[in-house]
């Protein structure tokens, strides 16, 4: 099999302005991405891309082997796991998590007449339940805190067997103690053999799992840096990244960034 994902030269424009500059990216099935890159520096728009949710003004987007502008992408979609603010938002605060993660299976949000048989019932659940947050499968999403509904999501996101696992900011808004717990949890599925080709989206270095394997910089829309995450990430090019001096420290398989002084 080819890449999962591969863009070629791809840049998206909307009312004048760049929001990406002829990036091109490959990401295999062994993968496990981290994006890093300030506020508007592209990030979203590249997932949204990779979720088959926009199509390129120039360049060419492959996913799944399959083409942007040649596939018809409501078919494409359920190959993909995501997971996101955007999705987050559009999840009705009375929807019972059980039927959050569930729909996923027709990839629509709030659930209506379709139908499930045992099987579907059984996923989520496991899945609920590996994620820490089975006990809840009866309560309504939005009595839930930010990070039970980090985990509703990413349990959702998961629901398809995805080929292609999509988080957006996972741990934003969280505390130290949830942003842990969720570093954790992501680490262990990237870990497992059996899971998807991985991308991450952050603003942070110390949310990155010690198990992902690449790193993608982003500013401006254009791409600063992009390959193996041992090779790649450094102080010189978070440094370009962000705009600022910044001296990254690796601590066993965690990192930390600060001002340089």
């Amino acid at each position: 099999m080819g890449p999962v994902l591969e863009l070629t030269d791809v840049t998206i424009t909307r009312n004048g302005n760049t929001l990406l500059d002829r990036v091109s990216w490959s990401v295999d099935e062994s993968d496990r991405w981290v994006v890093l890159g300030p506020n508007g520096a592209g990030k979203t728009t590249l997932l949204q891309i990779a979720s088959a949710r926009m199509h390129p003004t120039s360049g060419t987007a492959a996913i799944l082997g399959e083409t942007l502008g040649a596939v018809d992408v409501f078919e494409l979609r359920p190959r993909i796991g995501l997971a996101s603010a955007a999705i987050a938002d559009r999840i009705p605060r009375h929807e019972r998590v059980d039927d959050v993660v569930i729909s996923a299976s027709y990839a629509v949000l709030g659930r209506w007449r379709e139908t499930y048989d045992t099987l579907d019932h059984d996923r989520a659940h496991k899945l609920l339940t590996w994620l820490g947050v089975g006990d809840y499968a009866d309560r309504t999403f939005g009595t839930l805190s930010e990070g039970e509904r980090k985990r509703v999501q990413i349990a959702r996101a998961l629901m398809t067997d995805p080929e292609l696992l999509l988080m957006d900011e996972p741990a934003a808004g969280l505390d130290l103690a949830g942003r842990e717990g969720l570093v954790r949890t992501l680490d262990e599925i990237a870990n497992d053999g059996l899971a998807p080709a991985t991308v991450l989206v952050t603003h942070h270095v110390e949310e990155i799992p010690p198990s992902f394997t690449h790193v993608l910089l982003l500013r401006n829309g254009g791409v600063v840096a992009a390959g193996p995450i041992r090779e790649t990430l450094s102080s010189a090019s978070l440094s370009e990244t962000f705009g600022m001096s910044l001296k990254l420290v690796r601590s066993g398989q965690r990192w930390t960034a600060r001002a340089s002084r």
